[in-house]
């Protein structure tokens, strides 16, 4: 049913009020969005439309179980199991490694905590790679996940997943930890599921760090794709109280979206191979960590559990025109014989997930030739957008599109970097560039789909994402999408299906 629309002093109210209880940033680029969760909230408190329930929230008295029911209506559960293989292969072969080394004192104890765990799927597997680990059979071992959303930890206790939940492993990976439970449906082995503690937490309005949460003397924090949704002023805060949740030498890790010197200036940042992670440290400034000996059983989480790729944030383009030289902050010049890092370099480290070596890298090389080409400012852009970076990412994405007006690359990677930064007309607008320049790019019809369905437009999602799908049948299943980085026409065609199949369903 469609939802009433709702004046817009009334949305702004409402708007202020979720983000003062609970975090949530509703702008009103997402006040559709909001009023369809609250249109589905209303029908459970028992109001005619999503006005009714604006006006009813505002001047109630909300109790903790009306809050946990609205959070169940503008919260969307989106994981999968080990979602981000680098991470989890920088898990397991260095930060793993390392905490054990550093706690097998008299102590050997580890604890870990899933905030915003969702349904269940990242703490599980952050349970299954624990058990690669035999050592640590004789610790004292805990892994917290905690949600505001009682339905999706209810779902998460459950252990009960589809093969929706599956899409980035393997069929052995199913195998060896669920068993079948009919119509497509997998439990989790008890086992497994009963290393995990599951438990309601408000990150905004709750108290955290506390003996009464568990949330003290943490080892290793997963707060992914959490903070992009709360306002500046609540992520500050909810990133502050992490910090004091962690221990001296314990870790933070956030998606790479949210990666952001000014939301964790007080952490360490640390680069390891594609994913830059946070470490609480005495003194600030960047750590490389050294590479610990991963034992037997953590190379086996890499060679057992092999799924396709992740796609990067930005995949490398290159371009061979050249242009002027970019207006560039200088760096220090040493006196050093070394001689200057080439584009190849570059694009090497670019390649190891080095996206501040890279960076560094190239802005040495374009200030000592006092010339550069479109491909640095392309990777430049993308370097800097994988950093979280975005604003810097984006003005070399428009020194790249100055010199290179008509590069199809160029303006998707604009539209990407404008839409991680919240300016959704101006992606659409960047796309709709995009697709006049090269309309067979299957990734630009796909992504102004999702623009369309993130603001309630369901037709033209549907003809955008019709486009995309008739663009699929002319490619080879396994075929690799320009743009994507790693993406197969089989797996986004899947993915396109899903999301029309949930759209009709719901």
């Amino acid at each position: 049913m469609p939802v009433s629309r709702m004046p817009p002093t009334l949305s702004a109210k409402i708007s202020d009020l979720i983000a003062g209880k609970m975090g949530l940033h509703f702008p009103p680029g997402r006040w559709t969005d909001l009023e369809q969760g609250l249109d589905r909230a209303a029908k459970e408190f028992g109001l005619p439309d999503a006005g009714a329930c604006a006006e009813w929230l505002i001047a109630a008295d909300l109790s903790q179980r009306q809050i946990e029911v609205l959070a169940s209506h503008l919260t969307v559960g989106e994981t999968y199991f080990c979602r981000g293989k680098k991470t989890f292969e920088a898990l397991a072969e260095r930060v793993l490694p390392e905490l054990i080394k550093t706690r097998q004192g008299s102590e050997r104890q580890l604890r870990i905590w899933s905030a915003a765990c969702c349904t269940g799927e990242e703490a599980y597997s952050l349970a299954i790679l624990v058990g690669q680990f035999p050592e640590l059979a004789e610790w004292h071992v805990t892994i917290l996940a905690t949600d505001i959303n009682d339905q999706f930890l209810g779902k998460a206790r459950a252990g009960i997943y589809s093969n929706w939940s599956f899409r980035e492993t393997p069929p052995e990976f199913k195998a060896r930890y669920f068993r079948p439970v009919g119509e497509g449906r997998f439990a989790l082995l008890p086992e497994i599921r009963n290393r995990v503690t599951f438990a309601h937490l408000n990150l905004v309005d709750d108290v955290f760090p506390s003996l009464e949460t568990d949330t003290d003397g943490i080892d290793l924090i997963f707060c992914r794709n959490v903070l992009m949704y709360f306002t500046l002023s609540q992520a500050r805060k909810v990133v502050a109280n992490l910090h004091r949740a962690l221990r001296k030498g314990a870790w933070l890790i956030v998606s790479p979206s949210e990666c952001s010197q000014e939301l964790f200036g007080q952490f360490s940042a640390v680069n390891y191979p594609g994913v830059v992670f946070y470490r609480k440290e005495e003194v600030k400034g960047t750590f490389n960590a050294p590479a610990p000996v991963p034992p037997a059983d953590a190379t086996l989480w890499r060679n057992e559990w092999n799924p396709p790729p992740p796609r990067k944030f930005f995949p490398v383009e290159t371009a061979p025109a050249v242009a002027e030289k970019a207006p560039v902050p200088k760096p220090e010049k040493e006196s050093v014989k070394n001689p200057l890092p080439s584009y190849a370099d570059a694009q090497a480290l670019y390649e190891l997930g080095l996206y501040a070596e890279t960076t560094e890298a190239l802005l040495v090389r374009m200030d000592s030739q006092d010339s550069a080409e479109p491909r640095d400012f392309s990777l430049l852009a993308r370097a800097f957008a994988n950093q979280g970076r975005l604003r810097d990412a984006q003005a070399w994405c428009e020194r790249w599109l100055n010199n290179e007006k008509l590069d199809t690359s160029a303006h998707y990677l604009r539209a990407m970097i404008l839409q991680e930064l919240g300016e959704r007309e101006e992606a659409r607008r960047a796309l709709q560039r995009t697709v006049y320049l090269e309309p067979g790019l299957v990734l630009g019809h796909f992504a102004l789909g999702n623009l369309a369905r993130e603001s309630g437009n369901h037709a033209e999602a549907d003809k955008h994402f019709t486009n995309a799908l008739r663009l699929l049948q002319r490619c080879q299943p396994e075929e690799i999408l320009p743009e994507s980085e790693g993406l197969t026409a089989a797996r986004l065609t899947e993915f396109i299906e899903a999301i029309s199949s949930l759209e009709a369903t719901s």
